[in-house]
């Protein structure tokens, strides 16, 4: 109001407007700089759930899903994509019926099998395989070379000290073949709190070593926070914001990994999963 003659605010865009402003996504409302960056046009456009080309963190009934293989690539396909990775357990997860070296290679033929019957879509190959207490990884890097994903992840040993899981972690991230943390601080909110760990120290590592870090949309997760993944971004550090699916109507949680992103100002070009599949393939070469 001037006085008592409105002059905005029957949308929020005009309130922006009339202050001079860029609109600020409500998501960047944290007085973290964005102020600044709407008043110099310069704010990020953020990324959005139709910037999502696949998800890179799917499971099925051979380890813990509900759902076969061909189930939830045809869920995945409907969603739009061009893709999914199959990133079933490893063997460690006994009770989830992790894969051994043989099974392995039995679900890639699987695969190979299934791909010929999809046009216009595909089933990467990939693992979710443990992070060992050293950090050595749950399966022989024979195994982990035919894969085109692997996720690595922590689901034990979560009292480690902050030193010691740090160099689990980066220790596994020295292994080539992996392309991704998951879920990188193992909270379940509610639950569990996140393992002791020094993610500035990750970070860095998984810039210099050229390794992608997940943002995990399942709700109870949500994994890395907006905190962790902005601090990402700032240090040069691409994601992938996955489902973590277990289930074919769990694709539908993609959405809460992008609000997770899009409070961290994640950029289309921030998430790695928002390129064409033949761009994907070269961003997984290390």
């Amino acid at each position: 109001f001037s006085g008592k003659r409105r002059i905005a605010g029957e949308t929020e865009e005009e309130v922006y407007k009339k202050l001079g402003l860029a609109y600020i996504p409500p998501e960047m409302r944290e007085d973290r700089g964005e102020i600044a960056l709407a008043k110099s046009n310069k704010l990020p456009r953020l990324v959005s759930v139709k910037d999502i080309r696949g998800d890179l963190h799917c499971h099925s009934d051979w380890t813990d899903g509900t759902a076969s293989i061909a189930d939830m690539a045809a869920a995945a396909k409907a969603c739009g994509y061009e893709y999914m990775a199959l990133t079933d357990h490893s063997r460690r997860q006994t009770m989830s019926h992790g894969l051994d070296p043989a099974r392995v290679s039995r679900q890639i033929r699987g695969l190979d099998k299934l791909n010929a019957k999809f046009k216009g879509f595909t089933i990467l190959k990939g693992i979710e395989v443990d992070i060992l207490k050293d950090g050595s990884l749950d399966l022989p890097d024979s195994t982990l070379a035919k894969l085109d994903v692997v996720v690595a992840s922590v689901h034990s040993f979560f009292d480690l000290p902050r030193e010691a899981q740090t160099d689990r972690v980066v220790r596994a991230m020295q292994n080539r073949h992996v392309s991704i943390i998951g879920h990188p601080t193992g909270r379940l909110i509610g639950e569990r709190e996140p393992y002791e760990i020094d993610m500035d120290r990750v970070l860095s590592a998984a810039r210099d070593l050229g390794c992608y870090l997940e943002i995990n949309a399942q709700p109870e997760r949500l994994d890395l926070n907006d905190i962790h993944a902005h601090a990402a971004k700032s240090k040069g550090v691409r994601l992938a914001v996955s489902t973590d699916s277990h289930a074919v109507s769990s694709f539908d949680y993609i959405r809460f990994g992008i609000d997770q992103a899009r409070r961290a100002w994640l950029t289309a070009d921030d998430v790695i999963n928002t390129r064409p599949l033949a761009d994907l393939r070269k961003l997984l070469k290390r």
